[in-house]
């Protein structure tokens, strides 16, 4: 018998009566939050990593306002996370509508940084969207991307994240995707060290999912805070009529070898998943065959779980994922 996986299912049972009990006795929602929440990190232990969620896996409920995102650390703790990991395009719009800018973004930031500490949650990073191509080709645009990343920079240092992510889309010839690459983030890497954050890509399409060029520019920054945040998912090289999403993928970089070589600079890494077999096994990838890379690569930090599917709700999807990697993280 698998005493591991025996003791972390019996776990995950009791955080689900757990939180049915301090709901019926009436104790505040802040309360039943630090119950979950050490229940929760008593379950991680039973596995070399710890469960994060990112923003992300919410997408479809705040996009249709079912979930405002200024309550995602709520909505994590509630649902037994201890970490978070934000997406700024949430914020971005409001805080670019607004008369003064620079106040509202710290008027959102004052409140995610206090709900997080009321919720009793870890800021871990911000995934940077809609800034601008750090590999754009037009030093203009590449420049000005730059800047656009470095208020998010500042953002994470003040809500206390590790980490900001961001994109290399750019050009499809690699040397000058590469060349614009290291400019950008040697760069913004230099700003990011001043603020103890560091800047990790993830491979997220086009060649920034050839995961052989990704380290080859990651070594070439050479420092210490540009890294990587490998996605089990995302390895699509190119899609049908050249677009950047949804189109279906015409080739794509082999998954578990492209994680194998970025876990060398990750500093975070992604748990994307989309449909689920009836054992509970994601349909696509083998999580075990990832977390066996993950492990022997020496990582032991947050895993960032990230459901994409459609096919079942969010949270069904994100429990779902973290039942799994419980299950596989045991099974090593």
């Amino acid at each position: 018998m698998n005493y591991k996986l025996l003791r972390a299912l019996c776990l995950l049972i009791l955080i689900s009566v757990t939180s049915t009990i301090i709901s019926c006795k009436g104790k505040s929602a802040n309360q039943a939050t630090t119950t979950d929440n050490e229940t929760a990190e008593k379950v991680s232990d039973s596995v070399f990593f710890k469960l994060s969620l990112a923003e992300w896996s919410l997408n479809r409920a705040i996009f249709s306002g079912e979930l405002d995102p200024m309550d995602f650390a709520e909505k994590a703790s509630k649902m037994g996370f201890t970490g978070v990991e934000y997406v700024t395009s949430f914020y971005a719009e409001r805080i670019k509508n607004a008369e003064n800018p620079e106040e509202e973004m710290q008027v959102i930031l004052d409140s995610l940084k206090a709900k997080s500490e009321k919720f009793n949650v870890k800021n871990l990073l911000l995934m940077v969207d809609g800034e601008g191509d750090l590999a754009a080709s037009d030093s203009v645009a590449r420049n000005k991307a730059v800047e656009g990343h470095k208020k998010w920079i500042d953002a994470a240092q003040f809500l206390g994240c590790h980490s900001i992510r961001v994109n290399l889309f750019g050009s499809d010839k690699e040397e000058d995707w590469k060349k614009n690459s290291v400019d950008a983030l040697s760069r913004l890497s230099k700003y990011a060290a001043n603020k103890d954050i560091n800047v990790l890509v993830e491979n997220h399409g086009y060649l920034s999912s050839d995961a052989d060029l990704l380290v080859n520019v990651i070594k070439e920054v050479n420092m210490e805070n540009c890294g990587t945040l490998p996605d089990f998912g995302n390895f699509c090289l190119k899609r049908e009529g050249g677009e950047r999403w949804e189109a279906k993928c015409i080739e794509e970089f082999p998954r578990y070898e492209g994680v194998d070589k970025l876990m060398d600079y990750a500093k975070a890494v992604s748990a994307k998943s989309y449909t689920f077999d009836e054992e509970g096994n994601e349909e696509l990838i083998d999580y075990k065959k990832m977390l066996q890379i993950v492990k022997d690569a020496g990582y032991t930090g947050y895993i960032g779980i990230e459901f994409e599917g459609t096919d079942i709700s969010a949270e069904k999807g994100i429990n779902a994922t973290r039942d799994l990697l419980l299950k596989a993280g045991n099974q090593l």
